[in-house]
């Protein structure tokens, strides 16, 4: 089954990289998974969902306040883009992801491409299967654990949490991603156990 592009990369470095999503207010969840297309056949770019935004289109332009007018008239929440659909031509969603990986010719590499995502490229969230084949190894999480200018802590549990979710039995996933961070953070007893109340199941 032939899946759907969600949005095209907008901006690209060797570490992370931000696309702009096809529909407005329509987004991979925080901590999701997502692959960018490469100009290599077969490679394309795993990343971790950190930020999400929406703003205006125009560079330094903002939003303008849409709720209520002088006429007295007042909208709310969804009224608002219901009343005005040319927001969908003045308003971007956005969201950025750090770098976790990438597959080439149907191998799974947890460290840095070669090149990052070429702008105007296609993005894709991954589906269940390519998020349990992916976390099946645990090498990635040292890069989120301990990049620079991103929610790491919150990022990983998140990711974490989708790919138990994911898998038939969840808490065997949780106790074993639990272990690798417990390894990497065993000089940081206060880190660790915040980060690990973070996986717990709901």
């Amino acid at each position: 089954m032939e899946r759907t592009r969600i949005a095209e990369v907008i901006e690209s470095s060797t570490t992370r990289f931000t696309a702009g999503a096809y529909e407005l207010l329509v987004a991979p969840p925080f901590g999701a998974l997502v692959r960018a297309q490469t100009r290599v056949e077969g490679m394309a770019v795993y990343g971790l969902v950190y930020e999400i935004r929406t703003g205006s289109k125009e560079p330094g332009g903002r939003a303008v306040v849409r709720g209520r007018t002088y006429t007295g008239r007042e909208f709310y929440d969804a009224e608002i883009y219901h009343e005005h659909p040319d927001l969908a031509e003045v308003l971007q969603t956005e969201f950025s992801a750090v770098t976790v990986g990438f597959v080439a010719n149907e191998q799974v590499y947890q460290y840095l491409p070669p090149h990052p995502p070429p702008v105007h490229y296609s993005v894709y969230e991954c589906d269940r299967d390519e998020l349990v084949r992916f976390s099946m190894a645990c090498d990635f999480f040292r890069a989120v654990l301990f990049a620079h200018q991103i929610p790491s802590d919150e990022l990983l549990a998140a990711m974490i949490r989708s790919a138990a979710r994911a898998r038939t039995d969840s808490r065997a996933y949780l106790v074993h991603a639990g272990r690798e961070v417990a390894s990497l953070l065993k000089d940081d007893y206060d880190r660790l156990t915040a980060l690990l109340r973070r996986i717990r199941p709901l």
